[in-house]
């Protein structure tokens, strides 16, 4: 479905297993009704395909130049201008994209959801609200832990490897840092509803002043 409105481009950040997918499920949700969607940067890891599976091993995926930071800034920019991008899908079994993307349409809002989404001035730049996810250590590796086994067939030993030597010290690094760009801070995740429900008062206002007061819903 196509909009005569800029999008509302909403960026929800934190560390590794912090619940930004958990809110980022709360606000699409409670926005049923409105055309909505949600991007996530872990689709624009850069193609790897030219690379050997060792080499794919080595690399640093908490680290910046992990991403294809311009092409998810280009798609940025088209969707800004209400047109349709084709979303990578990376495959992480394989540790690079698969052949598929997925049609993204414009939309009244959109949700980009990403570790290191305020990382980079020009994506900031592009966001109407910035949401930063603020959760203990201790609570996001053992959801890592628990996402990695169950989702990604990976072992004990290669997450808690993975953790300690790049998840961890590129999350005080690069993410902790970008709290400062945040207009909101949502500590204890998607357990925090009153920091949600706020939020969501906030966007429909804007839906509202628009006249986009109630249209399609669709991921």
């Amino acid at each position: 479905m196509s909009t005569t409105h800029n999008p509302i481009i909403i960026g929800v950040t934190g560390g590794s297993g912090s619940g930004k997918t958990t809110v980022s499920k709360k606000i699409y949700d409670q926005l049923s009704g409105h055309s909505i969607s949600v991007i996530q940067q872990d689709s624009y890891y850069k193609n790897q395909a030219e690379m050997t599976m060792e080499e794919r091993a080595a690399v640093n995926y908490d680290h910046p130049l992990a991403f294809d930071t311009d092409l998810l800034v280009e798609h940025l920019m088209e969707i800004k201008q209400n047109q349709s991008i084709e979303i990578p899908v990376y495959d992480y079994q394989e540790s690079t994209r698969s052949a598929e993307t997925v049609l993204q349409e414009p939309r009244d809002v959109i949700i980009l959801e990403g570790v290191l989404i305020l990382d980079d001035e020009r994506i900031r730049d592009m966001l109407d609200i910035k949401v930063y996810v603020d959760t203990d250590d201790d609570i996001r590796i053992i959801r890592r832990i628990r996402r990695d086994m169950e989702q990604r067939g990976r072992t004990l030993d290669s997450i808690i490897t993975q953790y300690l030597t790049t998840v961890k010290p590129m999350y005080h690094q690069f993410i902790e840092p970008t709290k400062r760009y945040a207009d909101i801070i949502v500590p204890e995740g998607g357990q925090n509803t009153v920091a949600i429900d706020l939020l969501v008062t906030k966007v429909r206002d804007i839906l509202s002043e628009d006249g986009r007061d109630t249209h399609y819903n669709k991921y």
